[in-house]
């Protein structure tokens, strides 16, 4: 989905965040990760151009090369000067269900959530480090709520994430355990996406959209090891993060090595309900994870 200039003008990026809330290069390095995790850039192909990527988002070059050094420190794309970049990891979904949605490229999760949202009545249940890779796929299907191709009457949504007020293990600057800048920095990640969440949301349910909408966001003091979805109550998306080492560059401009993990960048295991055979792995697998989510929700968090 191409960044339509008329619509996002300047001083707003892509997702309707000021400029000022969110660094320009921040907002490419995010759709160029989305593309690459719905198979748009698969593994193996090449990123359009530098002077492409200039025009399309209309930003300079030098925003262009940071993005595209963060997505190298994280591990999704290779550069190299007369060469391009290359993408070299992408989101993978192993999937057991004999009717998982596919694209050519394979299962992808916004190809799963789209067809979740095709249904009249969406429920998300979901269990995240932060809310990025969550909030681009909602955005894409708030446009076609807006473009009229779906029309669910109910959506029920409920995010669970880590309270970031305590140490987490991750990200951290590595060797400091004392330094809470990184912290700092996905509490404002994680804000941010919240933020967009619920005012993409909230939108859907003012303007009549969709007639009843319900977004809930709790705060648990459990860190995240994995990261889960819960769509309708039948499917269940469950992957692990990886903690790796990178570096991470500062609003400051100072780089600094970090411990960190990258969720959309995690193999993702999908899983969906057997409705005839409630002991089939599947149907096991999502009931355990959703009465998991139920008692955390409840029990464990504010």
């Amino acid at each position: 989905m191409p960044v339509d200039g008329r619509r996002y003008g300047r001083g707003v990026d892509a997702w309707g965040n000021d400029d000022k809330r969110s660094k320009e290069f921040q907002r490419v390095a995010e759709y160029l990760r989305t593309r690459m995790t719905d198979g748009t850039y698969g593994v193996g192909s090449f990123l359009p151009p530098q002077r492409e990527l200039v025009t399309e988002f209309g930003v300079s070059r030098d925003t262009i090369q940071r993005a595209l050094r963060e997505l190298a420190d994280e591990g999704w794309i290779q550069s190299r000067q007369g060469s391009g970049s290359r993408v070299i990891k992408t989101q993978r979904i192993q999937s057991s269900a004999p009717k998982a949605v596919r694209s050519r490229h394979g299962a992808t999760l916004g190809h799963i959530i789209s067809a979740a949202f095709e249904e009249p009545e969406v429920t998300l249940d979901v269990y995240t480090l932060t809310a990025e890779s969550l909030d681009a796929h909602i955005r894409v299907q708030v446009e076609r709520i807006h473009a009229r191709e779906i029309a669910p009457e109910r959506i029920a949504m409920r995010l669970l994430l880590p309270d970031t007020t305590q140490p987490l293990p991750y990200p951290r600057v590595k060797g400091d355990k004392e330094d809470l800048r990184l912290q700092e920095r996905l509490r404002a990640i994680s804000s941010r996406h919240t933020e967009s969440l619920h005012g993409s949301l909230k939108d859907l349910r003012t303007e009549g959209k969709v007639p009843s909408v319900g977004f809930e966001i709790r705060h648990t003091p459990l860190v995240p090891p994995f990261k889960l979805y819960l769509i309708n109550r039948t499917e269940a998306l469950h992957g692990m993060y990886d903690v790796i080492e990178r570096q991470i560059e500062l609003d400051d401009g100072e780089v600094v090595t970090a411990l960190d993990v990258l969720g959309l960048g995690a193999t993702l295991t999908h899983q969906v309900k057997d409705e005839e055979d409630p002991n089939a792995p599947g149907s096991v697998f999502v009931d355990n994870m959703q009465t998991w989510f139920d008692s955390v929700w409840a029990r464990l968090s504010e």
